[in-house]
């Protein structure tokens, strides 16, 4: 079996969440959503996981996260700097926030190699989504993948969340459309300019399928997005918009994976009781084990 990567973002703060939504627990032993996503990474077949933080809460992080799995998969660890830019870039001093998602899995340029899956530290996706990237990198050699879930699935019941709505042509992603704010009123789901939108609709929760060939296209559109940016201290270079680029371009082929894994993530403090509830009747059933690691 060929070597595959999990890298994990896991440098943001959840300004809505108001913490590190990254280390909430969720299982009935304190695990982490992040820790089901590692052990479904071990389950299907990848042997090393890099998680991308920041340097001030590596400490906590190594003690309360990863140092029970350290032993079970190889562990690597980069930090997301806001003065690591290309050259002739340079971060302006009041700049207090990461450069966005896209910028993190750059930060992993120097240590990755080989195939890899790109996933958020609080979003569950499940172990089918974890085997079916393994699948697609065993049965393709040179393309790219996603893999999405239903638009209805993937909403807070508590408020409004963002997602990037996948048009798909014949198994292939052609691009995404950032829609704001969606929420579900009366069984009808709206986003923020009021469009309806269908609970079936295919949108990206994060989960990517990439080859170290992708870092070069990303670093070329990251000079391009700072010569625009650089100056407006809240601008993120964020993966979808990289994504569009390159498939547009037509300089990637990206085949998006349907999954049948149910997918919770943590947008606000209230989320957390609601993904606990609902991870306890996965585990209840079998899926997990009751005490991960």
């Amino acid at each position: 079996m060929q070597n595959t990567t999990l890298l994990i973002l896991a440098a943001g703060m959840g300004s809505r969440f108001n913490g590190l939504k990254q280390m909430a627990p969720i299982g009935e032993n304190g695990e982490s959503i992040l820790d089901y996503s590692v052990y479904d990474a071990i389950k299907s077949g990848f042997n090393k996981v890099v998680f991308v933080i920041r340097t001030e809460f590596e400490k906590e992080f190594r003690e309360k996260i990863t140092k029970k799995f350290e032993n079970k998969i190889n562990v690597e660890y980069v930090f997301q700097n806001l003065n690591d830019l290309p050259n002739g870039f340079s971060c302006p001093k009041d700049r207090k926030v990461p450069w966005g998602t896209g910028h993190a899995v750059l930060s992993a340029s120097n240590i990755i190699n080989e195939p890899f899956c790109v996933i958020n530290a609080d979003d569950f996706y499940g172990y089918e989504s974890f085997k079916k990237i393994i699948e697609f990198f065993s049965e393709d050699s040179n393309n790219l993948c996603m893999v999405y879930f239903k638009l209805g699935k993937t909403l807070s019941p508590f408020g409004g969340v963002n997602r990037a709505i996948c048009n798909l042509d014949k198994g292939l992603l052609k691009n995404l459309i950032e829609k704001f704010n969606i929420q579900k009123k009366n069984n009808t789901i709206l986003s923020n300019n009021k469009q309806i939108l269908d609970s079936k609709t295919p949108v990206s929760m994060g989960m990517w399928g990439f080859r170290p060939s992708i870092f070069v296209k990303l670093e070329e559109i990251l000079k391009e997005f700072l010569k625009g940016n650089i100056k407006k201290l809240n601008s993120e270079f964020l993966i979808p918009e990289a994504i569009n680029s390159i498939i547009q371009d037509h300089r990637e082929k990206m085949f998006a994976l349907s999954t049948n894994s149910k997918w919770y993530g943590i947008t606000y403090n209230e989320d957390c009781i609601f993904v606990k509830e609902n991870v306890k009747k996965i585990v209840d059933g079998g899926e997990y084990k009751k005490e991960l690691f």
